[in-house]
């Protein structure tokens, strides 16, 4: 065996991890941009740096640079540890890298100069389109190439999740990005009318089933089990998470579109999916959780294993409010509030992030053949400061958004309405600002992180390790 082949590729690795860090802290400084905005209307100055050109970049560099860093760092590193095999496509793999980081400067050049489709999760032009296919495509190809090369028969759980993201992802970008090109940067849809709203929020909802859960789970059922130095509480409920998972999540889209011109029986059957996914979601969340049984202990001294488990917990929060605000009589108070905003950051910030940050703090010493990070006392800062912000966000987030909601159907006894809606936004303004004081939180840790990660680098050199046989594998 050749000395390429007796050790993992953990150069590409490498490279997402670092990055994702990198798109973490822009993506949420972009966030701070926008919060700060809403605080301060005057922020508002230039065309491009308006808070209507900046949302669709802060959703996508957070969610596509950051999250698709991290799912794309830890799938490689996942895949190679629990397949025993070197990376399939060595080459292939590094042009996904290098494609993806295209995919963000393109994504980061033509959003604030206002070239979009006004989709959400999906605005990007479709240059950029067609390349983010030629980018998942290779993707696929090395992560199912190492999987149809591994030296078990068993693929371990977390590939599953990886795989049905991939999957899950792929169609998702073709059929909702279907479009007609008029110039370079300008296409119009496919689809037309309520027809187009039903495939952009099955999409829409898809890409927070699949992007934003299914890659992340995956990365759960891999780091949970490492750090804890623990087997999974129980592999038989993680196979039926993911099937039920993988089933339920296709069908909940039109609950984004209660009341609206969408048929009345298509709304309740996203509905209906919406609620069942409580079961499947909580069954994955209480699997990781119990994974710790007999290592609580470990909770005490071990800030990864915080940052991991507490991710869960936010997992299992998210996963509660959602089906909730999928009920119609719940929907009719929360729809276009900023309840929903609390409701979308708790499972950015709580469960992606932060599942995503303690797998990264996992990796990052192995990569570089260190035993731990250069601190663990900031990781342990860089914890707390995140929690803290996290919950200022949400918390915020919450009560605007119930208050909004009752003061937007507030009625007087003549029919009128009771508040203008110029005065919901008077009151919202407090909350605003404790939502920017949580969002400088969560940038501040970032910041820390990437600190801790340059000094965890800085001298050392890139380790790739050597591809153990599977009944030597420990690592």
């Amino acid at each position: 065996m050749s000395e390429t082949q007796s050790t993992y590729n953990y150069k590409v690795v490498r490279q997402f991890s670092i990055m994702a860090v990198v798109w973490g802290i822009v993506g949420m400084l972009v966030g701070v941009i926008i919060a700060s905005q809403l605080v301060w209307p005057e922020l508002n100055f230039a065309p491009f740096l308006t808070y209507g050109r900046l949302r669709p970049l802060h959703t996508n560099a957070v969610i596509f640079a950051f999250g698709g860093c991290a799912l794309m760092g830890t799938s490689y590193y996942v895949v190679q540890r629990t397949c025993h095999t070197r990376l399939f496509a060595g080459g292939l793999a590094a042009f996904t890298f290098w494609g993806w980081q295209l995919v963000i400067l393109l994504a980061a050049l033509s959003l604030p100069m206002g070239f979009t489709t006004a989709k959400e999760y999906a605005e990007l032009e479709w240059p950029i389109d067609i390349l983010i296919t030629l980018v998942w495509v290779s993707y696929a190809v090395v992560f199912f190439g190492t999987i149809a090369i591994r030296k078990v028969s068993h693929i371990y759980v977390a590939n599953w999740f990886y795989g049905a993201f991939i999957i899950a992802v792929a169609l998702l970008h073709v059929v909702n990005s279907a479009e007609i090109p008029v110039t370079l940067t300008k296409s119009y849809s496919a689809y037309a009318g309520v027809q187009d709203a039903m495939v952009q929020w099955w999409y829409g909802h898809n890409a927070v089933g699949f992007f934003l859960t299914a890659g992340f789970l995956g990365m759960m059922y891999y780091f949970v089990p490492k750090q804890a130095g623990r087997p999974v509480y129980s592999y038989r409920l993680s196979v039926v998470h993911f099937w039920a998972l993988i089933f339920t999540y296709m069908w909940a889209g039109p609950h984004h579109l209660h009341y609206t011109a969408l048929p009345d029986w298509t709304q309740s059957v996203g509905m209906v999916f919406s609620l069942i996914l409580l079961a499947p979601s909580w069954g994955g969340m209480i699997n990781g959780i119990m994974t710790l049984s007999g290592a609580w202990n470990k909770l005490r001294d071990d800030p990864i294993l915080k940052f991991l488990i507490t991710s869960l917990s936010f997992y299992g929060m998210s996963t509660f409010e959602g089906p909730m605000m999928s009920v119609k009589s719940v929907n009719a108070l929360s729809h276009y509030t900023d309840w929903t905003v609390g409701h979308v950051h708790s499972g950015a910030l709580g469960w992606v992030a932060m599942v995503s940050i303690g797998s990264i703090y996992y990796m990052i010493p192995r990569l570089f053949g260190q035993k731990e990070m250069y601190s663990t006392k900031l990781v342990t800062a860089h914890f707390w400061i995140a929690t803290i912000g996290v919950v200022l966000y949400i918390a915020s987030m919450w009560i605007a958004g119930v208050m909004q909601g009752l003061m937007w159907r507030a009625v007087n006894p003549d029919g009128t309405l009771t508040y203008s809606f110029v005065e919901a936004v008077k009151a919202s303004y407090p909350f605003w600002t404790i939502r920017l004081v949580g969002g400088i939180m969560f940038l501040s840790g970032m910041v820390l992180m990437f600190f801790n990660v340059l000094k965890t680098i800085a001298g050392n050199k890139a380790v790739d390790a050597p591809v153990l046989a599977p009944a030597a594998h420990h690592a």
